[in-house]
């Protein structure tokens, strides 16, 4: 018996030339949740895949729930359960057919893996679309029955691979909800994550990978402690000023300014909070509008871009 959910030393995967994970040492503890946060091509789809036996890795060792995941493959699929970014079940069945094919599957009888779907489809939400074909369902009701698959039998450890991505806000909310429930009836939970604010919602703990390698562990506190003593984010009232307003509060705090997603907004690490105010005076003084401001802790954002040097979603920021 171990306290590690999963535990990996040196574990490297290559396709051809390249290293897709590059020595990755993780402890990841039973319970909760553990995110691996990262850009698209970061490695962590790669990982996930050589934990939960998909994959065979090239180098290092690595071990779930006690099991090697080479050696003992059959143990550890028996105990886990993936759910990947994309829907893995039949589209042209309802969402009851394919929650009844997986409970007959797992060994329930008739009456019970009819049992078991509507508890499931109740669960998730989704008793009034169990008639309708999989190939119907909005995006979030198709990461719901996609995770409701992968709990037939409740796992032990469940790996999550960038589980919202696509989604609206609302089915994100939802799913984050999906997870913290898992999280209560005593599963662990391995998240993949390319959002920040999904792994600062959900992550007991956090590592951060880029090009293959863990680059920073620990809470999401000790992240953004780690990085520097605070963090302004302003909010400009002509979102065409921006690029003006952010050049002068880099040039007064000595900081690199972060173009949120949000047109009007810029933050940004600072050192000095005391020097604050007088970078925001100098931005007044130039005529330019700032509609509200606040200083306080780096965001995760701030701390991926000072660990990586670029932002964790390339794609946004493209």
């Amino acid at each position: 018996m171990t306290d590690l959910a999963i535990e990996t030393a040196g574990l490297v995967k290559k396709f051809g030339e390249m290293r897709a994970v590059d020595g990755v040492d993780l402890r990841i503890p039973t319970g909760g949740v553990y995110s691996v946060l990262g850009p698209n091509g970061a490695g962590k789809t790669t990982t996930i895949r050589m934990l939960a036996t998909l994959l065979e890795p090239d180098g290092g060792t690595a071990t779930v729930l006690g099991h090697d995941v080479v050696r003992e493959a059959r143990q550890v699929r028996a105990r886990v359960a993936m759910t990947g970014q994309f829907a893995s079940l039949d589209e042209d069945l309802t969402g009851l057919e394919n929650l009844l094919l997986l409970s007959r599957l797992y060994g329930y009888g008739r009456g019970a893996a009819k049992q078991r779907a509507h508890e499931l489809l109740a669960a998730f939400d989704l008793s009034d679309a169990a008639n309708k074909q999989v190939k119907a369902y909005s995006g979030g009701m198709r990461r719901r029955i996609d995770i409701a698959g992968s709990i037939v039998v409740r796992p032990d450890l469940m790996f999550l691979d960038e589980p919202t991505t696509g989604l609206d806000p609302r089915s994100r909310n939802q799913v984050w909800e999906i997870v913290r429930a898992l999280v209560g009836a005593g599963t662990t939970i391995l998240l993949t994550t390319q959002y920040l604010e999904e792994a600062d919602q959900l992550a007991d703990r956090i590592a951060v990978i880029d090009q293959g390698k863990v680059i920073a562990e620990g809470t999401s506190g000790e992240l953004k402690a780690s990085v520097g003593s605070g963090a302004v984010k302003v909010r400009v009232a002509d979102p065409a000023a921006r690029d003006e307003v952010a050049r002068l509060l880099a040039e007064s705090l000595h900081a690199e300014p972060v173009l949120e997603s949000d047109a009007a907004s810029i933050s940004m690490r600072v050192v000095d909070p005391t020097a604050v105010a007088g970078a925001l005076q100098r931005v007044g003084e130039r005529g330019l509008v700032i509609s509200e401001y606040s200083l306080g802790q780096p965001s995760l954002d701030e701390v991926f871009l000072a660990l990586t040097g670029h932002l964790a979603d390339k794609e946004a920021a493209a």
